[in-house]
């Protein structure tokens, strides 16, 4: 396996990166948020998800306020190095509305 530069990863003008978590078992896609260099790098050390919050500014750990902890399974990214996929053990729900996923309303 290629060891990785977190440099290498094409961040936005913010500074982020899309980050898409899917159970590992189910391969049921659970939420999508956001990342920078410094919560990606958390996220590699500590084994659980970690992000950056556009709207309070900050890092959060999935889980520490909830205790629906997001346990890394593995970090994949794409072709073009703009976004990350992470598959996770869930631990309770991923959605802060109480469901198992962001993804749970249906246009068709």
């Amino acid at each position: 396996m290629k060891k990785i530069n977190l440099n290498d990863f094409k961040f936005d003008k913010q500074g982020l990166i899309p980050a898409i978590i899917q159970d590992y078992k189910t391969s049921d896609v659970l939420m999508l948020a956001y990342m920078n260099k410094e919560s990606l790098h958390r996220t590699l050390k500590l084994g659980k998800t970690c992000f950056w919050s556009r709207s309070r500014k900050e890092y959060w750990v999935k889980g520490v306020t909830s205790g629906h902890f997001q346990f890394v399974k593995s970090l994949s990214y794409d072709c073009d190095m703009d976004a990350v996929l992470i598959k996770v053990r869930q631990v309770g729900v991923a959605c802060h509305t109480g469901n198992r996923s962001c993804f749970y309303r249906k246009i068709k």
